[in-house]
Order: C-alpha cells, then sequence, then structure tokens
C-alpha cells in the first residue's frame, strides 16, 4: 500500500516501501530505494541511486542527490540543501567526483540547513534550521549557526541534556541516562 499523487513522477526502477507517501510534483528518478513508512512532502526530488531508510519525513522542497544516504527514522525539514560536489563548476562536468553524504538513525535537520558533502550526520543528532554543515557531527549533538558548531548534547528525544558533576544526564522524555565520555556522549545501561 503505497499513495502517489497524480502529478509526482516515479521511475519505474526505484522501489517504494509499504506506507510510504509521496505527495505533490515529486520525481523520484532511477534506482532509488525508499523504505516503509515514509512520508515525501511536495516538490521534492531523489536522484538517482539515492536510498533513504524506513520512517524518515522529509518535508517539502527537499533536492536529494547522488550519493546522500539516509538511515531509518530521519527528519529532513522543508528547503533542506544537500550537495554532491565540492567544487562545483557550470561549464566542468563532475559526475565522477560526486561525495558522499551520511544521515544516520534519528537525526532531525531543521528548515532551510545546508549539508555540505563529504560529512556524516551521526545518530540522533540534530541540526538547527538555518545551520551550514561543513564537517561531520558528532552522535547526539546538537549544531547551529554557519559554519555549525555544537552547542550542547540532545537526548533520542530531542531534549538537550543537563549533566550533573559526573558528566551524566537524565531525560524525562526518553527515560534514558547520558554520559560525556572522551567528548562524546554515550547511553548509559541501567
Amino acid at each position: 500500500m503505497v499513495f502517489i499523487h497524480d502529478t509526482s513522477i516515479v521511475d519505474k526502477s526505484s522501489k517504494i516501501g509499504d506506507n510510504t507517501r509521496i505527495w505533490h510534483f515529486c520525481h523520484i528518478m532511477h534506482n532509488v530505494i525508499i523504505g516503509n513508512n515514509v512520508i515525501v512532502g511536495q516538490n521534492c526530488f531523489i536522484a538517482n541511486d539515492v536510498h533513504i531508510g524506513n520512517g524518515v519525513k522529509i518535508q517539502n522542497n527537499v533536492s536529494i542527490y547522488k550519493g546522500v544516504i539516509i538511515e531509518n527514522n530521519v527528519f529532513v525539514g522543508p528547503s533542506v540543501v544537500f550537495t554532491n560536489v565540492i567544487n562545483p563548476r557550470a561549464f566542468i562536468e563532475r559526475k565522477e567526483a560526486y561525495q558522499t553524504t551520511l544521515v544516520k538513525k534519528g537525526a532531525s535537520i531543521g528548515a532551510n540547513a545546508t549539508i555540505i558533502c563529504s560529512n556524516t550526520i551521526g545518530n540522533y543528532a540534530m541540526i538547527g534550521a538555518g545551520s551550514v554543515v561543513t564537517k561531520t557531527v558528532k552522535d547526539y549533538a546538537l549544531v547551529v549557526g554557519n559554519p555549525a558548531k555544537q552547542i550542547a548534547w540532545v537526548s533520542k528525544a530531542g531534549n538537550t541534556l543537563q549533566f550533573n558533576e559526573q558528566q551524566i544526564a537524565y531525560c524525562d522524555e526518553s527515560k534514558e541516562h547520558y554520559q560525556i565520555v572522551d567528548n562524546n556522549l554515550v547511553v548509559l545501561q541501567e
């Protein structure tokens, strides 16, 4: 059971998972794989060979170019921009220079953010609206600005964490404890 709006084009070689909805004026190119329970908002473009995991929400006006990989349960806000070439020129063809961008499980990218290619957005990371990501973002990091800089850590539920003297924090919503270890955030087992 897939919903594809009449105004959208999905090339036959693409695979669309169950309960996925593709809204108005979208174009899904060749050999795209979209998982189950995905929402693709209106006026989106997904280029050849892109892989999108399960439970992803792609808001309106997003283009996802070849080289971008989106894992499960990622939120991509409206008008997010992905690049795939570091040094584009209109008069030089650089299709062999496409670079990979990985957006890991549970990450959220705010509206109008720009993700420069060859970077990784970590698990459950949060990119603030309008940010320009120029380097890899750690798991659970909250980054904002241009260029994006880390300002805090967030839980799986997306809440900013407050740490005690032992560098341990608790999230009431996700019901998990977190600790900063070697400048990385880890989930503590209870």
